[in-house]
């Protein structure tokens, strides 16, 4: 048997509760998982709580996405893995679990310089940080404003903007400012005259901008300093992109993301895990708490923590 994380209702985290479950067994195409760590994204959180409308449960729901571990059995057809490798997943479904059968196609080889705790906090803000760079075509010579800088989501795209040769400013309170500024953002704190500080801090103009913070201030800032509209992206406000006439991946958009985009959204967990390797991207790690107190993992979230806060069975 196996244990997983559940909900038979929308509510707050006390909905959540451990059940057993049978050991799960792969078939074509899949691999089977001894989970050691599972991210926990504020995803989870608005899915649990019916913030962000998903289908009528009719049966126990599972929770989570990403997650790291060590193989334990493969299914027919699956070529690259071996019992015993370390590897780190994402695009699941029920990831807060001792045990996980995942798509081959959406596991990873963890490089031995990777933990399972930084494999497992990859998967949503990577990949979120990596395919809005790629859609809005971001490299040497733009200025990038990005709104809250100091998240998961914004933490990753600081650091693959950077790399690809953009300047990047990035908002945050002034107690973040020193983490943000260490990953090669400038830091410019949120609030009344945002637009001035950023005038101040990028004279040569702002050409793109990322809002992961969801706040009226955000769009509105962005709207105002960015000539190109459709440079402009939401991460949160997906609903109200297109009366701004701005675009928006996911953020309880009515538009899915493209073949193109989930393309790219995959692509980037084995692009980070080669960075992390070579030294050239971290991982800010928040609290690591038990499997079974899935609840108080999500209230931390909810209530706003620094570092991904991750579950381990």
């Amino acid at each position: 048997m196996a244990t997983a994380i559940v909900y038979t209702e929308f509510g707050g985290p006390e909905v959540l509760h451990s059940t057993e479950i049978p050991a799960p067994l792969p078939g074509e195409g899949e691999i089977a998982i001894r989970v050691e760590a599972a991210g926990v994204n504020p995803i989870d959180a608005k899915l649990r709580s019916g913030q962000r409308a998903s289908a009528e449960i009719v049966e126990p729901r599972r929770v989570g996405n990403d997650g790291a571990g060590v193989v334990t059995t493969i299914g027919p057809g699956v070529d690259g893995f071996r019992p015993g490798d370390a590897v780190v997943f994402s695009g699941a479904s029920g990831a807060y679990a001792s045990d996980i059968v995942v798509s081959a196609a959406r596991v990873h080889a963890r490089p031995p310089q990777v933990d399972a705790a930084t494999g497992a906090a990859l998967g949503i803000p990577v990949g979120t940080a990596y395919q809005t760079l790629r859609s809005l075509s971001v490299g040497a010579g733009d200025t990038l404003l990005l709104h809250a800088g100091s998240g998961a989501v914004g933490q990753a795209a600081i650091q693959l903007a950077v790399l690809w040769g953009a300047t990047v400013i990035a908002t945050s309170s002034p107690r973040r400012a020193d983490a943000v500024r260490a990953l090669g953002a400038i830091p410019v704190p949120y609030g009344d005259g945002l637009a001035g500080r950023v005038r101040d801090a990028a004279p040569q103009g702002v050409t793109v901008a990322i809002d992961a913070a969801g706040t009226d201030e955000a769009l509105r800032t962005s709207i105002e300093l960015v000539a190109d509209k459709t440079r402009i992206a939401t991460l949160v406000k997906g609903r109200d992109a297109a009366s701004l006439g701005i675009r928006a991946f996911s953020g309880g958009s009515p538009q899915p993301l493209t073949a193109q985009q989930q393309a790219w959204r995959g692509e980037a967990v084995p692009v980070v895990l080669a960075l992390l390797a070579a030294g050239r991207f971290t991982v800010e790690l928040g609290p690591s708490l038990a499997l079974a107190d899935a609840p108080e993992a999500h209230r931390i979230v909810e209530d706003g923590v620094d570092g991904k806060v991750t579950l381990v069975p």
